[in-house]
């Protein structure tokens, strides 16, 4: 039998189309009233300045900027969500507190100005995050800093949303030997964390894989406080490889492959899933050795499972805080709107029914132009027009 599944679209022209899949009820078709004197209300445009953020009508209206390697250009380089707080990395900027319809910047010149920022993970609904500075993109590693072995070489930093401040918990020194190291990654599984640290001189550049757990809880610590309360322990690269490989599309969890049971598997694409509130994500590929996947983000929450595929393709099932559940159950398509040439939605959280996507400009390893999109869902999912 021919089934099929919904998709709304959010944009200039607000419509429920429906796409060629699987579904057993075909019947349940419904058109969203296109309202053009409530689009504005229910999404909003946003970009990135050299200070901040401003609102746009549209992207095409966000004034151009130089291309920059992603490590060193304003994006939101990682986000996810806890309970009905939803945080957005935003890399040379601070952190981004999304708390249903409001959101607010929280800067910091100090520690963001001349790093890269990324990969946040919880614990005990803490939003923690790593610092580190690109030995390829960044002057002041490469330059006459080098020498010196004090440089703050950070790594894992704290974000206190109560005094909106991030503050350093542990350095790059209290866990490498080496001089003059960045952690450029790590994978934490909830319990063990595993780095990978470049140190590099005038002469050299190493490569060291290491492995630590605190002895005390990790968000008491500081630099100060760290030596002596970590668990250290020697690596590989091949352990740290096998922390981040990709794993097998058939190996993903069940919500991920419920949410996308409509998706055509034909289509090569990969996922990276995270759980809310919790430890680093896994990544999952479909028809691993073709070219040019597409790329997708999902986060599983306690009562919600949702999917945004680069292309503004969204995914969702379940009940957003303190609404009924969607469909029966049943996984409903949002169609975020159409973006320009060269442009991809790269990352989104949902906190009560707002949904956040962040999008950039993108060419080859560089990133223009970048911001994010607030989507309101209370009027895209829960419309009285709409009849699930």
């Amino acid at each position: 039998m021919k089934k099929k599944f919904f998709v709304l679209s959010v944009g200039l022209f607000v419509s429920l189309l429906c796409i060629s899949c699987e579904k057993k009820d075909p019947e349940q078709i419904i058109e969203i009233t296109q309202n053009e004197n409530v689009k504005k209300t229910h999404h909003k445009w946003f970009y990135f300045t050299n200070t901040g953020y401003e609102q746009i009508d549209k992207i095409q209206d966000v004034p151009q900027i130089l291309f920059e390697p992603w490590t060193e250009a304003k994006r939101i380089s990682s986000a996810n969500c806890v309970s009905n707080i939803a945080f957005g990395i935003v890399n040379r900027l601070g952190v981004i507190c999304f708390e249903n319809e409001h959101f607010f910047l929280s800067k910091d010149e100090n520690l963001f100005s001349n790093r890269t920022a990324g990969n946040i993970v919880f614990l005990n609904e803490t939003p923690i995050f790593s610092l580190y500075k690109s030995s390829f993109f960044n002057d002041s590693i490469s330059s006459q800093n080098i020498d010196n072995p004090k440089d703050n070489h950070l790594f894992l930093i704290q974000f206190d949303n109560e005094a909106k401040i991030s503050y350093p918990l542990i350095n790059c020194e209290n866990i490498c030997s080496e001089p003059n190291s960045e952690i450029t990654d790590f994978v934490w599984d909830g319990l063990n964390w595993i780095c990978s640290a470049k140190s590099i001189s005038p002469t050299k550049t190493t490569f060291t894989y290491l492995s630590f757990a605190p002895t005390v809880s990790l968000i008491t610590l500081s630099p100060a406080t760290a030596n002596g309360n970590l668990s250290i322990q020697p690596s590989s690269v091949e352990q740290f490889r096998e922390a981040k490989k990709q794993l097998d599309y058939s190996l993903a969890p069940e919500r991920v492959k419920n949410i996308l049971s409509s998706f055509s598997t034909a289509i090569p694409f990969r996922i990276e899933v995270k759980t809310c509130g919790g430890n680093s994500p896994k990544e999952y590929v479909n028809l691993p050795n073709e070219q040019h996947p597409l790329k997708a983000t999902a986060i599983l929450a306690e009562s919600w499972s949702a999917a945004l595929f680069e292309d503004g393709t969204l995914f969702i099932e379940g009940a957003l805080e303190g609404k009924h559940i969607l469909r029966n159950g049943k996984p409903v398509a949002i169609r975020l709107p159409l973006l320009p040439e060269n442009f991809v939605y790269s990352d989104f959280v949902i906190t009560g029914t707002s949904l956040y996507a962040a999008w950039e400009e993108t060419s080859f390893y560089k990133t223009g132009r970048s911001g994010f999109l607030y989507v309101d869902l209370e009027n895209t999912l829960y419309s009285s027009n709409i009849k699930f």
